[in-house]
This record gives C-alpha cells, sequence and structure tokens, in this order.
C-alpha cells in the first residue's frame, strides 16, 4: 500500500455524513422520499392516517382481505390523502418550504385538499356502488359493466386524472406522458398507421375498462402493491431499524473487510445482504454507503469509483431474492406461478451480477495496490452474533413461511409480527409480553382452524419466544410508529406507479397492441438478420442462422428500449410496459415466458445505473463527493454482468432452474461456469488489469471474449477463448517477467 494510503487509514480525513444528511441525499435523488413540510397539528394527521394505513393493510394480511374493490379503494385513498397533502403539484426550491398563509389548510393548498376529497370519493365510490343504489338510479355492477351510468363517467374520469397527477408528482412526468400516449392510442386508433391502427375504443367503454375492476387502474398491478408490496416494504424499513441491517453490514465487513480493496468488498456483500429484504435501489445506496464510501475512500479508492461501487452493488436489490422489487411480485401474478418460483428463478442471475462488480472492485484494489482492512477496524464474530442474533429470527419466520407455500402477504404478516417482537419486547419487561402473546394466540387460532399445520406453528411460537431474549436496546413504541410512518412514506410512489400503469396494461388488452408492436420488432429484426445473414456465410458454411440472428436483434431492440425508457420511468412501470411487447415477441422466437420476462425486469434495473439518468449513482455521488456523471459512468461500468446476464439465460434457460425447457445439472454448470467467465473476462477489460496492468488492444480483446463466452455453446466458448489467449498469454509472461525482476 502507497504511503498516503497507508496515512488515510491512521489518519482519516473522510468526513462521515450525519443521519440528517443523509436523509436530505435521500429525498433529493429519490423522488418518492422528497415531501414539503406542514404544520404540526396538521403533520400529527398524517401520521394517525400513514398508522392508520399501515395498521389496515397488516391485520388484513393476517386475518383476510377484504373484497377487492373494497380493498384496493382504502389503498387508493391512503395515498390520495398521503400524496395530495405531501407532494406539492409543482417542484420548485420553496415548493418544499411550510407555508400556512391565505388558501393553505396545515400548510396544504386548499386545491390539494379538493384533490384528495375527490380521489377519495372515486376511490370508493365502486365499493359503495357495487351491489346498486337504488335511491340514486344505480343498478348492481354486473349490470354496469361495459355500459357506465352517469355517476360511473365522473368518478371514473376524476379517477383516471387524478391518478395521473400523483404519479406526476411522486414520480415526474416522464411516466404520465408515456401513459398518456397509451390512452391516445386506444382513443384514436383509426388515425395511426399500418398494423397500429385499429378501429379505436367509445370513450365510455374506455372508461369503464379503466375504472371497473379486473383490468385498468383496479387491476393486477394495484392489487399487487396493496396486497404485498406494501407488506414487504414495510418489512425491510422495520427490520432495517429495529437492527437488521447494522447486522449485515458488520458481518459483511467480516467477511470480506480483511481482503485486497475490503471496504469495496464489504460494500457488495452488505449490498447483497440488504437486497434480500429490500427492494429499492436508492433506500439501499444511501443505508449501506454511509459507512462503506467513507471507508473506500480512506483506503485510497477514487471518490467517484467508490460511489459507482455503492450504486452498482445496491442497484442489484431489485433482483435479489428472497425479497426482490415490486416488479418480481407482478411477474409472479402475469405468469400464474407462486411468488417462490420467480425468487428461485433470480438466484444464479443476481449471482452472476454481484460476482461482476466483486470481479471489478478486487481487479481494481490490485491494480491501486490496496490492501484491506486492519483486524483492529473489523467486527469481532463473536460479538456481533452475541447482540445481533435476534434479529435474525423474523427474516428466518418470513422466509419458512413463504416457502412452505403460504401466500406471500401471510409470510410478511409473520415477519413483521416478529419484527414487531424482536424490536419491542423483552422477557424482562413483562408488560412488553402483551406483543409476543398476541402472535401466538394468532397462531394457535389459525392451527385451530387448520390455516397452519402442527409443525408451522411450533416454529412460528418458539420465534415469538425466541425473540423476547434480543439484548438489544429495546425500541420504544413511538419509534416503531416513526418506522412505520417512513414505510409507508416508502411506498407512496410504488403504489402511485402501480395505479397509473394500470392504465397501460388495460390499453394494451383492450387494443392488442403489445402483440401488434411485439410483431413489428420481430419483423424489423427479421429483416435486418436476412440482411446480415451474407456477411456471416462463406459458401454453404454459416456461422449463424438467420433465426439466430434475428432472436439476437429483437433482443439488442428489446434491451435498448429498456435502458432508453429507463430514464425517468420506475423500474416497476418500464417492466410493465414493455414485457407486453416482449413477451409475444420472444414467444414467435421460441423464449420460454419467465425467460423474456426476467430479461425486461433485468434491463429494467440496469437503466438505474446507466447515465444520463441514475438516480442511486447521483446519490452515491452526493455521499461520495463526487462527479456525479462520472460516478454514473462508473456504476455503469461496474454493472456490466448484470447487462449480459439476460442475454445468457434467454439463450439458456436452464440458468433460471425453473423455466419449462427444464433442468439438467450438467449443462447448467457448464453453462454457468462459460457465463461467469466472460463477466470475469468482462471485468479485467473494464479495469485493465488481471495480473499485471494490460493495453488497449488486449483490453478490446478480452472484452470481446467475454461477450462470446456468455453465449452458451461449446463452439462459442472455444472461438472466446481463441480471441482472449494473446491477453491471456500476455498476462502470464509479464506478470512472470515481474516476478523474476523482483527476485
Amino acid at each position: 500500500m502507497s504511503d498516503a494510503s497507508q496515512a488515510g487509514l491512521r489518519n482519516p480525513v473522510v468526513e462521515e455524513l450525519s443521519a440528517d444528511e443523509l436523509a436530505a441525499i435521500e429525498k433529493k435523488y429519490d423522488e418518492g422520499a422528497a415531501t414539503r413540510q406542514v404544520s404540526a397539528h396538521f403533520a400529527k394527521v398524517l401520521r394517525y392516517v400513514a398508522l392508520v394505513f399501515a395498521t389496515y393493510h397488516y391485520l388484513t394480511a393476517g386475518f383476510g382481505l377484504p373484497p377487492d374493490y373494497w380493498h384496493m379503494g382504502w389503498h387508493l385513498s391512503g395515498l390520495f390523502i398521503l400524496i395530495y397533502a405531501l407532494f406539492p403539484h409543482i417542484k420548485t426550491k420553496t415548493s418544499f418550504d411550510l407555508n400556512t398563509g391565505a388558501l393553505h389548510l396545515g400548510g396544504v393548498p386548499f386545491l390539494d385538499i379538493i384533490l384528495m376529497v375527490l380521489g377519495i370519493a372515486a376511490s370508493l365510490y365502486l365499493g359503495f356502488a357495487w351491489h346498486g343504489i337504488p335511491a340514486l338510479g344505480i343498478e348492481e355492477q354486473t349490470f354496469r359493466m361495459g355500459n357506465p351510468n352517469t355517476y360511473d363517467l365522473i368518478f371514473g374520469c376524476i379517477l383516471i386524472a387524478l391518478v395521473l397527477d400523483i404519479a406526476r408528482r411522486t414520480l415526474g412526468w416522464v411516466l404520465p406522458l408515456i401513459i398518456c400516449v397509451f390512452i391516445s392510442y386506444a382513443l384514436f386508433g383509426p388515425i395511426f398507421p399500418g398494423i397500429l391502427q385499429h378501429p379505436g375504443v367509445k370513450f365510455r367503454t374506455f372508461v369503464s375498462s379503466m375504472y371497473f375492476p379486473q383490468e385498468g387502474i383496479f387491476g393486477v398491478t394495484l392489487w399487487v402493491v396493496s396486497t404485498i408490496v406494501f407488506h414487504f416494504v414495510l418489512f425491510g424499513v422495520i427490520a432495517q431499524r429495529t437492527g437488521l441491517g447494522q447486522l449485515f453490514i458488520d458481518n459483511a465487513t467480516i467477511l470480506a473487510g480483511r481482503y485486497t480493496g475490503g471496504p469495496a468488498k464489504v460494500s457488495v456483500v452488505s449490498s447483497a445482504f440488504f437486497g434480500t429484504i429490500s427492494g429499492s435501489s436508492v433506500a439501499n445506496t444511501v443505508s449501506t454507503g454511509a459507512l462503506t464510501i467513507p471507508n473506500m475512500k480512506r483506503l485510497g479508492y477514487p471518490g467517484h469509483f467508490a460511489g459507482g461501487v455503492e450504486a452498482a452493488a445496491s442497484a442489484g436489490g431489485q433482483i435479489t431474492p428472497p425479497i426482490m422489487g415490486a416488479a418480481a411480485f407482478i411477474m409472479a401474478e402475469f405468469l400464474e406461478v407462486p411468488y417462490t418460483t420467480i425468487v428461485v428463478a433470480a438466484i444464479f442471475p443476481a449471482l452472476l451480477h454481484y460476482t461482476g462488480v466483486f470481479a471489478v472492485v478486487h481487479l481494481m484494489a490490485r491494480r491501486l495496490g490496496l490492501k484491506g482492512m486492519s483486524a483492529d477496524l473489523l467486527p469481532k464474530l463473536g460479538q456481533v452474533w452475541r447482540d445481533g442474533w435476534a434479529n435474525m429470527v423474523p427474516l428466518v419466520g418470513l422466509l419458512t413461511v413463504l416457502f412452505s407455500g403460504y401466500t406471500p402477504y401471510m409470510s410478511a404478516f409473520c415477519g413483521i409480527s416478529l419484527t414487531l417482537i424482536a424490536g419491542m419486547a423483552r422477557v424482562k419487561s413483562p408488560l412488553t409480553l402483551v406483543y409476543p402473546a398476541a402472535f401466538i394466540a394468532f397462531v394457535v387460532w389459525k392451527y385451530a382452524g387448520g390455516g397452519f399445520d402442527l409443525p408451522m406453528s411450533a416454529l412460528l411460537i418458539a420465534g415469538a419466544a425466541l425473540a423476547t431474549f434480543n439484548p438489544q436496546r429495546r425500541t420504544t413504541v413511538s419509534e416503531m410508529a416513526d418506522t412505520m410512518e417512513t414505510g409507508v412514506k416508502y411506498a407512496l410512489a410504488v403504489g402511485a406507479a402501480a395505479a397509473a400503469v394500470g392504465i397501460v396494461i388495460g390499453v394494451i388488452n383492450t387494443t392488442g397492441v403489445g402483440f401488434r408492436i411485439g410483431f413489428m420488432v420481430t419483423q424489423a429484426a427479421a429483416n435486418l438478420g436476412g440482411d446480415l445473414h451474407g456477411l456471416f456465410s462463406i459458401g454453404n458454411f454459416e456461422l449463424f442462422s438467420v433465426e439466430d440472428l434475428t432472436l439476437f436483434i429483437s433482443l439488442v431492440f428489446i434491451a435498448i428500449a429498456c435502458i432508453l425508457m429507463g430514464a425517468g420511468v420506475p423500474t416497476t412501470a418500464l417492466y410493465i410496459m414493455l414485457v407486453s411487447v416482449a413477451q409475444p415477441a420472444l414467444a414467435q422466437l421460441g423464449i420460454p415466458p419467465i425467460a423474456s420476462h426476467m430479461f425486461v425486469l433485468y434491463y429494467g434495473v440496469v437503466a438505474e445505473i446507466t447515465p444520463p439518468v441514475c438516480t442511486s449513482a447521483y446519490a452515491a455521488a452526493a455521499i461520495a463527493n463526487s462527479n456525479p456523471f462520472r460516478t454514473g459512468i462508473s456504476a455503469f461500468s461496474l454493472g456490466l454482468g448484470k447487462v449480459v446476464a439476460p442475454m445468457a439465460f434467454v439463450y439458456a434457460p436452464v440458468l433460471l432452474f425453473v423455466s419449462s425447457t427444464g433442468f439438467d445439472f450438467l449443462e447448467f454448470t457448464y453453462t454457468a461456469a462459460s457465463c461467469i467467465a466472460g463477466v470475469i473476462a468482462l471485468s479485467a477489460a473494464v479495469v485493465g488489469y488481471w495480473l499485471v496492468p494490460m493495453g488497449m488492444i488486449f483490453r478490446v480483446l478480452l472484452a470481446l471474449s467475454g461477450l462470446v463466452f456468455i453465449a452458451p455453446s461449446i463452439q462459442a466458448d472455444l472461438i472466446a477463448l481463441a480471441i482472449a489467449s494473446p491477453a491471456v498469454l500476455s498476462q502470464i509472461v509479464q506478470s512472470r517477467l515481474l516476478r523474476a525482476e523482483a527476485i
């Protein structure tokens, strides 16, 4: 290690940010976290609303859901209250400041109060009118499907407009504008050219489809978010705040801190751990980056690289099982498979992503001559687990229930319950034992009714009892209320996006535009593939068939669309819109459904670390005090494993374990090894170092070989080895020469 680096370790000069500064960074770069100030009294009202909102979802997950139209109506009502109260209609430098002047109530403009009331009325009208209201001449819902009355039209139009507005307030203009394009396509179908032309949807029919359940706003996306995603967001926030987050960071430090480039590897490992309980990239970046980025800078990593490491690793949170981003839960509904199937399918692709980031970090550390952390800076394994063991009980309980075949929301209910017990109940404080007693009573009730079998009941009761022996400081009721309020605020943006994107699904189902665009993609790819086929053929010998080229070009088109549209569109919304196009297109080319869905999801996540719009990288840059664009470039290069991984499991669905093409262990082992070799080759090319520094020509050769390695075939691997051989031989020879000179 250089003298400067050693001095940096002995005399840290990198300032760590305070909790308030970190919260400000998260608000700046996570649009859903930036909220305006309201008066103290109004803030108290909103706090109660948030707690009621959280309690309602928590209890219904355990004790049973009301009918969908009521459940989603209550969820939307909560979104309207909190979003219109906390998010200004236009974001300016002063719009987040407290303003209690004229035409304001508690700091909230009267206009927003009116919109809030209209949103609640439109959300709950369906429930009140479901069985008809004879006094108002409203028939039962069954008779109004496709033929809405005046009340339906009025409230439907209000809800469509306000759902777009809350999406705009929480996520910006891009998503609502895209949705408006879909609405225009549905209403004005005859004016579109060629294959996109359709008869058009009548306005009454359109409002009916978007407003009434099953399709549109009250469709699958809002159902998944209100019934499953919200609960996992809440679990992740509570678990992190009650000590599981610190346990993850401490264990990551113990595992990786002592090795070459220790703090950077700690960043990768801790982000992977965090990714198991959280699906928010910016939140992951701020949570783990607060510790890891300053440590990386002290060790000698450039600021932009330190920020890039954290952003690239944290972006993996949405694709890291078992608790993935909201899009994964929606994927399970689209594919009509259990969520656990998606979890299993995501294991290797997530591993490939972290392998790529880890390899770049390791090679960069070797190139810079950076050592690991000294032993006295590492946490003590025994002490970490003596203090934090109880925080694993909720996670183990949640995963056990989830993988035992129970619904995701029941597993979330049990996980949240055990988290509350581990945080708030202590065997030394008898009054706090009411929490485990209540949960144990619930488990006994479920067992008596046949809901839980005996082993599951015994496990949950033992977990509840064990968690009361948590040696850490007890979380107070007020602190837990703050945590639950924060969890609700984290879920507002994804709720607004889910409601708005329901309109896109309604339009796609009504017009068939997904199949139309999918056909256009495959036709364009086939034409281009036919033109390029001659370049890869010599006489009767063809290196690639037209079908191979068509598939590859189709994948490239869809990947580019994902990355371009990902600039300003959240991953969940992006996944829903693009999978409607990709699924029909790739199905025509013989790709299994789960592979095409995973392909779109992963490229949607890649967009989060792709400049110029890469919010998690910008948040990391703020912590690292580095150039945001350079940090984004570093994050993208570090995430190259995630860029190539989707191509790999489209060509080799065996990597997903659960594909309809079946699973063969030998094929999986060979293909996985080939992909890992490709990712490592790409990593060495990015860093320009393997055993010794390498020149540009050899970096290009390694990059090409890395891309070819991803194609799962013996022929491709032999070609890749041939391409990489000059670079590998050069590295070995130069390395031996350097060792000989050193002797």
